[in-house]
């Protein structure tokens, strides 16, 4: 007599005369809801960032101001004047490169333009001493910026000051409180000091000192000793307002700038996933390799070009894939970021190829930036032979200008920095 059958065999036998099942495949509607998430996913990569490198590359008012309470509202009170009572004035701020001064600038100027008085009273003309290299430039962007070219036309003007009080005047209405105020934004101040006569500071200034259009100029400036520069007649129609910006935040609060600019605003379409991103940046704000990272670069440079790069590095990393930030792309950004570009360049060029980059930067030298050839590279490289015959080999022609013309040597050509050998 058999034993009975167990009781798993038993479960194995039925599974055997089951007939199997197929996978079902997916069907076209969840295909499609599949992609129509996928776009929706690439577009709100797509947006964060648009918003974050808008806010690292133009110093957009994101958050508080630390360490810059005082000036915020010192400014702020200054453009009121003018915005409001219609009182001309003018003032400098004066800092470091990447102090904030741009940022400060940018603050007041989001939060006046949210005043109900303010919104459409104040017109803007922004001017920077790197572009507008001479007065004729400047006058042409004032022009632009205004909005008067039709009104200036063909019209043939005796002199600077005869021209900018004709752009003024074309925008005066009343009495001088119902004029509609203009700020001149000078960035670079310290440029516009070097053209010819000072004639467009001395115009600037001498039209904030009269009982004309309303106007008040601010300058930007990394130079301390920027009164000394300017000439008797233009100093003395200066208010001597100096606004000074320093970095004088420490690392807590160096903490909470990395979260405010990193974080998403509010009005972000993607509710969710805002919540979700800028959760992460808190979790990321109180990770130890973080402030570690932020730490390295907080003693190297405090300014806020140093913490927007190290950001925007770190941003570029993010995709559909890949769509909240790691400490790990903060580390790789911090390496990217204290990376030396030049020695990139030279990494992977072999030892002829930095051979004819030294006898190019000789030649250079020597010859003062002239032009040379190949055959003079190919003799300094000869004579640097000669001197190192004990270590180095000496290649052939051939080979030489087939590398001479290779494209990472050619790459590397900008080189000066190497030390004479």
């Amino acid at each position: 007599m058999r034993p009975p059958a167990r009781p798993s065999s038993a479960r194995a036998a039925a599974s055997l005369r089951e007939p199997r099942i197929p996978p079902m495949k997916p069907s076209a509607m969840s295909k499609r809801k599949l992609k129509e998430s996928s776009a929706e996913s690439a577009e709100c990569i797509s947006q964060v960032q648009k918003i974050l490198r808008e806010r690292f590359c133009h110093h957009c008012a994101a958050g508080k101001l630390f360490g810059m309470e005082q000036q915020y509202r010192h400014l702020l009170e200054l453009l009121k004047r003018t915005t409001v009572h219609g009182e001309s004035n003018s003032a400098l701020i004066i800092g470091p490169r990447g102090s904030g001064k741009t940022a400060l600038l940018n603050h007041v100027l989001k939060d006046l333009r949210e005043m109900r008085e303010v919104r459409e009273n104040l017109l803007e003309v922004h001017l920077n001493g790197l572009l507008q290299t001479n007065d004729k430039v400047a006058l042409k962007e004032i022009t632009r910026q205004l909005q008067l070219e039709n009104v200036v036309g063909d019209k043939v003007f005796g002199s600077f000051a005869e021209n900018l009080a004709f752009l003024l005047e074309a925008l005066r209405k009343g009495s001088r409180t119902s004029s509609c105020p203009i700020l001149f934004v000078l960035d670079e101040f310290d440029l516009f000091v070097h053209h010819k006569n000072q004639t467009l500071l001395y115009n600037l200034f001498d039209i904030s000192q009269s009982a004309q259009t309303p106007v008040t100029v601010i300058g930007l400036t990394c130079r301390q000793d920027i009164l000394e520069l300017l000439e008797k007649r233009v100093k003395s129609r200066f208010s001597h307002r100096q606004i000074y910006v320093m970095n004088s935040f420490d690392f807590k609060q160096y903490i909470k700038m990395f979260k405010k600019q990193l974080s998403l605003p509010a009005e972000f379409p993607d509710e969710p996933f805002a919540q979700k991103w800028n959760n992460n940046v808190q979790h990321l704000s109180e990770d130890k390799t973080v402030q570690d990272v932020l730490q390295k670069l907080f003693h190297h440079s405090k300014d806020l070009h140093s913490l927007h790069l190290l950001l925007m590095l770190a941003v570029s990393a993010v995709t559909v894939h890949h769509p909240l930030l790691t400490a790990a792309d903060l580390q790789e950004a911090s390496r990217q970021h204290s990376a030396d570009s030049k020695a990139n360049i030279v990494h992977g060029l072999s030892v002829l190829e930095i051979c004819l980059i030294i006898a190019m930067k000789h030649l250079n030298e020597v010859y003062d930036g002239e032009p040379f050839n190949f055959q003079m590279v190919y003799n300094e490289f000869q004579k640097f032979i000669q001197r190192k015959a004990h270590s180095m080999y000496n290649f052939e022609k051939p080979v030489v200008m087939k590398v001479f013309w290779s494209r990472n040597a050619v790459l590397a050509l900008p080189l000066c920095p190497f030390p004479g050998l």
